[in-house]
């Protein structure tokens, strides 16, 4: 049986420390990199994968469905809380892209996603603020649809940026990608996984 316990230390101002809080089979974690009386205003999940589809148009009576995909690399599902703000997402960015959860074969420990180097697939995922009371679901923490489009958009910008940015300096020569899906849509999604090895982290 394959158990795990990872610590995991970030150098941004906000989060200056990170830390698995749940230890068990392989599968998924929490942490956070937040103080005791502070709400996360960012919720992120990654999943390191070895491909990734997501259908981002279905299909009509005159047009097939249109999908984007990645490789191998990470897989980003993304949900923004009441009290984030465009600010924060500059750090959350460089976290995510410089955390160490892939996963290879020819180094002793773990590397982030720009060093594997791998592609990144980022996913709109209203869902992970919803709360249970009862035997239902409530989502009163979520920012508003507008916002979060911006705040998605932007993210996506980010994300972009640090890959290509990345890309010229890799000693990797194949081209890396950061795909998206579409926001407010419903959408299908196909993962391959090498684990799974999925980590749920609050900003």
């Amino acid at each position: 049986m394959w158990l795990f316990h990872r610590r995991i230390i970030l150098t941004s101002r906000r989060l200056k420390k990170l830390t698995i809080v749940g230890t068990g089979k392989r599968g998924m974690a929490t942490a956070t990199g937040l103080a005791a009386n502070e709400c996360p205003s960012v919720r992120v999940i990654i999943q390191q994968c070895l491909s990734a589809r997501l259908q981002v148009q279905p299909p009509t009576e005159t047009e097939d469905a249109k999908w984007v995909e990645i490789s191998r690399g990470i897989v980003i599902y993304l949900c923004f809380l009441k009290g984030s703000n465009l600010n924060i997402l500059p750090k959350v960015v460089k976290s995510i892209l410089n955390v160490r959860l892939s996963e290879t074969t020819n180094r002793p420990s773990n590397v982030s996603v720009l060093e594997l180097p791998g592609d990144v697939l980022i996913v709109p995922q209203a869902t992970l603020g919803g709360k249970m009371k009862g035997r239902s679901v409530q989502y009163h923490s979520n920012i508003s649809k507008d916002e979060g489009r911006i705040f998605y958009e932007k993210f996506i910008t980010l994300c972009e940026e640090a890959v290509h940015a990345n890309a010229k300096t890799s000693p990797d020569s194949s081209p890396k990608t950061v795909k998206c899906g579409t926001y407010g849509n419903r959408q299908v999604l196909s993962v391959e996984t090498n684990g799974p090895f999925t980590h749920v982290f609050d900003f």
